[in-house]
């Protein structure tokens, strides 16, 4: 490994790239579909383009954002972990207060992107700056980071009502717990791949909280998800038919994500965090053909 007296600038750029994860957009598609699912109900139908593209780039930069804050909180314990030990600030590649000036770059152009929405967005703006801040901290103080990743992912559904210029409902507050629990379900998937070196160097999370019971828990966190949602389209007479049809291939996703991750394999289950993927672009494709 280069030193970091000896990296070129563009090794530099490189490491912000990895940094921001852009090379690896799972989370930030974990956090778009969701906010589609909110803008295209709260719009009945397709929003204008340019709000769309507000937001989509306030998804890219919030995600970078997060991406940047959380490595700085784990930049003593990723060079412990297998899958987190190349990672620029665990490699010394990036400095920690490297990483603190891109979240502040980053926020900075998020909230610029505020100008472009009503006043509404910006004061719920600060909701979504906080759960961003304070999630990577969480995993040193409780056994449930995870929801306040599902709390900070799922904000992005009354940032996406108010976008479009309609107050959070109860829809919007189904979407937002439905979406939290199956953020829960698919980061303690994730988390389950970190265990044996979570539980080694003292770092928290649902995988250890929920213990044998963690693939049950997840599965009923999935459930849960599919119930709010579902009630969340009834309500908006989204449900039937392609709402249902949507639920039912999310539900047979759900079973077969569950045969591949039952024996716990930490390779599969991070398999099934990766294929959540599809979960809300399904979920979206149902809402889309709903309200043609």
């Amino acid at each position: 490994m280069a030193t970091v007296q000896s990296i070129t600038w563009r090794e530099r750029l490189e490491a912000y790239y990895y940094l921001c994860r852009f090379d690896k957009p799972i989370g930030t598609e974990l956090v778009f579909w969701p906010t589609m699912w909110a803008m295209w109900i709260a719009a009945k139908g397709i929003p204008e383009l340019s709000t769309l593209l507000v937001m989509i780039l306030g998804v890219i930069f919030m995600r970078a954002a997060g991406c940047a804050i959380n490595d700085f909180a784990d930049r003593k314990v990723d060079a412990h972990v297998a899958r987190t030990k190349d990672r620029p600030l665990a490699t010394g590649i990036i400095s920690a207060k490297e990483a603190i000036f891109v979240f502040l770059i980053l926020v900075a152009a998020s909230a610029c992107l505020l100008f472009f929405l009503p006043i509404e967005s910006f004061y719920w703006s600060f909701g979504a700056l906080f759960l961003a801040f304070i999630y990577p901290f969480m995993k040193r103080y409780t056994n449930l980071p995870q929801v306040f990743l599902g709390a900070a992912f799922s904000w992005s559904i009354p940032m996406g009502y108010t976008a479009v210029g309609v107050e959070p409902n109860l829809t919007c507050w189904l979407l937002y717990f439905g979406n939290l629990a199956w953020t829960v379900a698919y980061d303690t998937q994730y988390a389950i791949t970190d265990r044996e070196y979570d539980l080694k160097i003292g770092v928290k999370s649902t995988a250890i909280l929920f213990g044998q019971y963690d693939i049950e828990i997840i599965s009923i966190l999935q459930a849960l998800s599919v119930i709010l949602i579902g009630y969340a389209l009834y309500i908006e007479q989204l449900l039937f038919p392609f709402g249902f049809i949507a639920l039912l291939v999310v539900i047979a996703d759900f079973i077969y994500q569950w045969t591949k991750t039952r024996d716990r394999d930490p390779q599969r289950c991070f398999w099934a965090f990766r294929h959540n993927r599809w979960i809300g672009l399904i979920i979206f494709v149902g809402i889309f053909i709903g309200l043609l």
